[in-house]
């Protein structure tokens, strides 16, 4: 999608260095955090939210399952609070799926 912030980012046309970056993920800071780790997972196939996901977009989901692992065990979550969010429709700022990983210290939010 041309007007996409997230396609943007994925094609490099905006400067973002990214945490890690797979065939079909991409995982970089969040420019707003709400936790000492914020990290967005960014699928590279513009989808515009969870009713969009298809049978073909499977592999995706199980990718993202892999990648929340690697992230849990490289900041030594284990043992510790995380979560993973992910927002639809209209509570989505940028309409492309994401996924928010939260781990940490958790910034109080008014």
């Amino acid at each position: 999608m041309n007007d996409c912030l997230f396609c943007k980012i994925i094609n490099k046309e905006i400067p973002k260095e990214f945490n890690l970056e797979t065939e079909s993920l991409v995982v970089f800071p969040d420019i707003n955090p709400s936790a000492e780790i914020h990290l967005l997972m960014v699928p590279k196939k513009h989808i515009k939210g969870m009713e969009e996901i298809g049978n073909d977009d499977r592999d995706l989901l199980v990718h993202v399952y892999e990648v929340v692992n690697k992230l849990v065990s490289e900041n030594n979550l284990k043992e510790n609070l995380y979560r993973v969010v992910v927002n639809g429709g209209k509570a989505q700022h940028i309409p492309h799926l994401h996924f928010h990983f939260l781990g940490g210290k958790w910034k109080k939010i008014v």
